[in-house]
């Protein structure tokens, strides 16, 4: 089945069901059926959990029928030590519920993402930051057994560097590791630009590499894999679309009535008005997304926080100090 938005509804362009959830409910405040939202707030950390439960639903939404945990944290890229060790612990907490009870579970964690492009590096450099233990089993301790998962990893790259769908590729491994989950890390796309690279969010529904960006490829998702599929992503980039329609919505809010244009323009619903942009924008630049110019120090510092999280999720039998040294 394809999950497409519902074609009354003007969806924002993202991958975060958070952000579609508050869309429509800020467009009607009655309860949703099948959308199901529960809020909890931490120490500097709120924690989102998005239930999609019919396939109804989910064609309105756009997102597959499923759980999506978002974890917010504001300054998560402000070099707050404490900060990212929480948001880590938080992430290996939400993990944890979803991870195959079994402690020798085979896990698979795939990086997807162009190494090249720093926008698209994330899954990889996490991915470089793992405690990798598979290839370990027969030689760990008596005293570490059972507290280390075998765990693999692999960044297979994009389309454009391999000539191989990074489905296929990851198919193949799975059915030779034959692991019991694959968790693929993946940067995506916001519709918020204060979300970018200071929310994760955790999916069980898997995920479809590039589908951000308008470049939907081959699902990697338990239909395609034949194993649970969780998806963690990070917003790194926003349409370009998507920030002057906010621009436009802010000018209405300050100049509303004051001239002309702004009579005309209010009169537009938002779906005719990001029209409008993309026309405006041109055809070369109607998919042009945007990322802020730190973006390479923010994925350093957002791939540590992932690794350390993911490292104390797969292993929560080993001291709390030797995954620290992945947050340094």
């Amino acid at each position: 089945m394809a999950y497409r938005p519902y074609e009354g509804q003007a969806m924002p362009r993202t991958d975060l069901a958070i952000e579609v959830s508050e869309f429509l409910r800020a467009r009607d405040a009655r309860a949703i059926p099948g959308l199901e939202v529960d809020e909890r707030k931490l120490n500097a950390v709120t924690v989102t959990r998005v239930d999609v439960t019919s396939p109804a639903t989910a064609a309105v939404v756009g997102k597959p029928p499923g759980c999506y945990i978002t974890i917010d944290a504001p300054g998560l890229v402000d070099n707050d030590r404490v900060l990212q060790q929480e948001v880590s612990e938080t992430l290996a907490e939400e993990l944890g519920g979803l991870m195959p009870p079994r402690a020798n579970a085979v896990t698979l964690v795939t990086g997807l993402g162009n190494w090249h492009a720093t926008p698209d590096s994330l899954g990889p450099r996490v991915v470089g930051q793992l405690l990798i233990t598979r290839h370990l089993q027969d030689y760990v301790p008596p005293e570490l057994r059972g507290r280390l998962r075998p765990v693999c990893a692999v960044a297979p790259g994009v389309l454009g560097l391999t000539g191989i769908e990074t489905g296929e590729i990851l198919k193949g491994i799975v059915d030779r590791v034959r692991p019991e989950v694959v968790i693929a890390i993946d940067a995506l796309a916001a519709r918020n630009v204060e979300r970018i690279m200071t929310t994760i969010q955790l999916s069980d529904t898997g995920i479809h590499p590039g589908s951000g960006v308008g470049n939907r490829r081959l699902g990697i998702t338990s239909e395609t894999l034949g194993v649970p599929v969780l998806a963690i992503g990070v917003p790194t980039v926003v349409h370009a679309s998507t920030i002057a329609s906010d621009v436009v919505d802010e000018l209405l809010d300050r100049f509303r009535g004051e001239l002309r244009f702004c009579e005309i323009v209010a009169q537009m619903d938002r779906m005719d008005r990001q029209r409008l942009i993309r026309e405006a924008l041109g055809d070369g630049s109607g998919d042009l997304v945007v990322t802020p110019k730190e973006i390479d120090s923010m994925v350093r510092q957002v791939s540590r926080v992932l690794a350390g999280g993911l490292n104390l999720a797969l292993h929560p039998g080993i001291d709390e100090d030797d995954i620290l040294q992945y947050l340094q």
